[in-house]
């Protein structure tokens, strides 16, 4: 790699950092809130929806737990996938997310 390539990256990683430290990247948008309430709204019969940053408070890994009725008849897999086209857009900023579900009782 040469010299200057290499100058080239660090530029783009400082400037990433920079991004990140000053709260301009949209990573650190993706708040616990509003994930809740995006899910809230697509899952309004949900007994219990916890949204928690795992990642130290930078917002870029999740722990998603969401309990509802509405999963009654549909496999595990089939509830993530729901949960994932949901918030696809905010997952594109996330370096993780790790998903819990049950079927709540009416």
């Amino acid at each position: 790699m040469s010299g200057n390539s290499l100058r080239n990256f660090g530029s783009r990683y400082i400037s990433m950092l920079t991004q990140v430290w000053s709260g301009t990247s949209r990573m650190v948008t993706n708040s616990e809130e509003l994930l809740q309430k995006t899910l809230q709204s697509k899952f309004p019969l949900a007994k219990n929806i916890t949204v928690s940053d795992i990642s130290g408070g930078c917002g870029s890994m999740y722990e998603i737990f969401v309990e509802t009725s509405e999963f009654k008849g549909l496999s595990t897999v089939k509830q993530h996938k729901l949960i994932t086209e949901i918030l696809k857009d905010e997952i594109k900023n996330m370096h993780g997310l790790r998903i819990r579900t049950a079927i709540a009782e009416k």
